[in-house]
């Protein structure tokens, strides 16, 4: 098995990272960052979406595993002082995963070039200044005519970030859907939208055509992409999944309660 190590360059992922590959050395496991079967991200959830897109054209074959280094990781279940551990379920590994949906983003610019992205968040679009005008489409039919500063489209594990702070729900992992929330909506007696997060099928989709396509900032995960005139941008489960290495994978909704909640029981 190839093992690939992911981190960011603070000093005590590169000290976790360091331990990590001499430790990998020595059970006799191979390293490859290039072609990895494992990928073992070392540092928080910021660092993993970066590992994500960076072999986004390996997900057919890799499984990732995250080491979070600072206070809180929604994607990594292991702790810095836990490498031992995690080399030991490396030697043992028996190829058991667990998966989650990806959002799949459709991009046509105004001067004819088309661009297809991945997600494991969320992508976002909003006009750079004032208000964002933008028809909204659910499987080709004229949904609204959004107003405010803009939309949220995201994974059920990304509803937990961006999604979330915009009053989106929570939506188990288990399910191959999309949600769109909207970012500061305009409403009253003259513009109305539907004022609510909305949740897409996975044999559905979402087509945002803005109404001036230029001035419109899109996001996805970490990447921005601005000063490119946008004539629309479609939003679906995407056919491609994330896997991670089910050594000890954490359950969704328990990751959710301790990141947010961390309540425990009376006696």
């Amino acid at each position: 098995m190839k093992v690939g190590i992911f981190s960011n360059s603070g000093q005590a992922s590169t000290q976790v990272s360091n331990a990590l590959r001499s430790k990998i050395k020595a059970v006799g496991l191979k390293l490859d960052d290039d072609r990895p079967d494992i990928v073992i991200t070392v540092g928080g959830d910021g660092t993993l979406l970066s590992a994500f897109h960076h072999y986004e054209s390996q997900l057919d074959s890799v499984r990732f595993v995250g080491i979070h280094t600072g206070h809180l990781g929604f994607y990594t279940d292991w702790r810095d002082y836990e490498v031992d551990q995690l080399v030991d379920s490396l030697v043992h590994d028996n190829g058991q995963s667990v998966s989650y949906p990806l959002l799949d983003i459709q991009i046509d610019y105004t001067n004819g070039v088309h661009e297809q992205l991945l997600a494991l968040n969320e992508s976002t679009i909003k006009k750079v200044t004032g208000t964002m005008l933008a028809n909204v489409y659910i499987k080709d039919q004229l949904f609204e005519l959004f107003r405010g500063d803009g939309l949220c489209v995201s994974t059920p594990t990304g509803s937990t970030a961006y999604n979330k702070s915009t009053g989106g729900a929570v939506i188990s992992s288990e399910l191959d859907v999309v949600q769109v929330s909207e970012i500061a909506s305009i409403n009253n007696r003259v513009f109305r939208t539907l004022g609510s997060p909305i949740i897409i099928s996975p044999n559905e989709s979402v087509r945002v055509e803005p109404v001036h396509s230029k001035e419109n900032l899109m996001t996805c995960d970490q990447k921005v992409i601005g000063n490119r005139a946008i004539r629309s941008m479609s939003f679906k489960i995407a056919t491609q999944r994330i896997a991670f290495a089910q050594y000890r994978h954490t359950q969704f909704w328990k990751r959710v309660s301790e990141s947010f909640i961390g309540v425990k029981p009376l006696d």
